[in-house]
């Protein structure tokens, strides 16, 4: 496996994502974390942006799902956002994390997160 990598980080888009209706109808800001395993040789050798994911058109992808029609889970959510970076085919395995910083929590707290890791099936 390659130890060549892409990472975006701190991604932020609204959403609707949540279990209560208050999530649903007001909304929040969601963080995302993105790390792509790749091979990037051709890309170094060619120096040509069609030979490398396009780290611009993926955080676009990336906040489509984010704004997109609201799930319950910030699990479902990271699985989807996975799912956008395994749809190159150059991308061999990914992680992502989603943050949820105003998650409904009683008590103080920094962050919530949830990560997910998939490796493309050989």
């Amino acid at each position: 496996m390659s130890a060549d990598r892409i990472t975006l980080t701190g991604l932020r888009a609204p959403g609707r994502h949540g279990v209560y209706p208050a999530e649903r109808s007001q909304g929040q800001e969601f963080v995302v974390d993105a790390e792509l395993e790749l091979d990037q040789s051709t890309a170094a050798g060619s120096d040509r942006l069609a030979d490398t994911v396009d780290y611009g058109a993926l955080a676009e992808r990336l906040v489509a799902v984010v704004t997109g029609p609201p799930v319950q889970l910030i699990e479902t959510l990271a699985s989807r956002l996975v799912e956008v970076c395994l749809a190159d085919p150059r991308v061999i395995a990914a992680t992502v994390t989603v943050h949820k910083p105003a998650a409904p929590i009683s008590h103080e707290f920094a962050d919530v997160a949830v990560t997910q890791r998939r490796v493309r099936a050989p």
